[in-house]
């Protein structure tokens, strides 16, 4: 059993330790202008940015202005959205590409189509590309878990964590699993990996948190008002067990530009947006005792 995360970084035993990260920077504009509005304010503690997206330029930009914050990377192999997107920064002559020579629509895909050679050569680019662009990667995650074989059991972990160890980056990888609704059979898995990531020497949160990513019955007269969602978040926030859960959002400003990207999911990414900003939320994470910390600090532990 490997000691505490908590006991690791310093922190009192009992800590609840929460670190609040806003993927898809890059993604779009929309997102671009809610992330780095909230990290200028203090309202997240991290980001991870989409390297091989049309907007990643004035992200990375940003990021290297502000080596202060904790940017990482997310690292990305699944292109969803239906008029939007993107292709491998390594060429579109891979087993990475769709029919349309861009990255597939699901994290299924793939896990029956990737090749391992050319899922490594493609992650290794975007951190190269991110450092190349004078980013201080702090940490990588993976965007729609397409690295973690939750579809079919092949992962691309033997891919990511040599990476994450080489650079000295620390990985989401949650140690206890998602605080969503997992198959009994995946738990194995799960342990496999984490025991995998020790093993290389990266370092891992306790839990990786999050809530659904569409509003129930959007788009009808019955949809969830933002005041249900934040009652819903302090919910989560309240369930916050002791260690180290990374609590992930996808705040973006719902606007013309991110209803013409996304297939669904618009109203709620705004709503991520107030909800990160609001004073409701800020009352509870101090009421509840919770300890804001970010990815720097783990990957600070790794390197030494």
């Amino acid at each position: 059993m490997p000691v505490p995360l908590t006991d690791r970084l310093g922190l009192p035993a009992g800590t609840r330790a929460i670190i609040l990260n806003a993927d898809d920077f890059g993604m779009c504009r929309a997102a671009n202008r809610a992330i780095t509005g909230l990290l200028a304010d203090g309202h997240l503690d991290s980001t991870t940015l989409m390297m091989p997206c049309a907007w990643a330029p004035e992200a990375a930009a940003f990021a290297a202005s502000r080596t202060d914050l904790d940017i990482g990377v997310h690292l990305v192999l699944t292109s969803e959205w239906t008029g939007y997107r993107w292709r491998p920064l390594t060429g579109i002559r891979s087993s990475l590409v769709d029919a349309d020579g861009y990255f597939p629509h699901t994290s299924l895909e793939v896990e029956q189509h990737a090749a391992e050679s050319d899922v490594a050569a493609e992650i290794t680019a975007q951190l190269e590309a991110a450092l190349a662009a004078g980013i201080d990667v702090t940490h990588l995650d993976n965007h729609m878990g397409s690295v973690y074989g939750l579809e079919t059991g092949r992962d691309f972990l033997a891919q990511v964590l040599p990476l994450a160890a080489a650079h000295g980056l620390p990985f989401r990888l949650p140690r206890y699993g998602t605080g969503l609704e997992i198959d009994p059979v995946l738990q194995p898995l799960i342990e496999q990996a984490a025991a995998a990531a020790d093993a290389a020497g990266v370092i891992i949160p306790d839990r990786s948190w999050t809530h659904p990513f569409g509003l129930a019955r959007e788009g009808t007269d019955a949809a969830e008002t933002y005041e249900q969602v934040r009652d819903g978040f302090l919910d989560l926030l309240r369930a916050v067990p002791a260690g180290v859960t990374e609590i992930f959002l996808h705040p973006m400003v719902d606007d013309d530009e991110l209803r013409a990207t996304v297939d669904y999911g618009a109203p709620k990414r705004g709503y991520e947006l107030r909800l990160l900003a609001d004073a409701v939320v800020a009352e509870a994470i101090v009421a509840e005792g919770l300890v804001r910390i970010g990815w720097r600090e783990l990957r600070e532990l790794q390197r030494a």
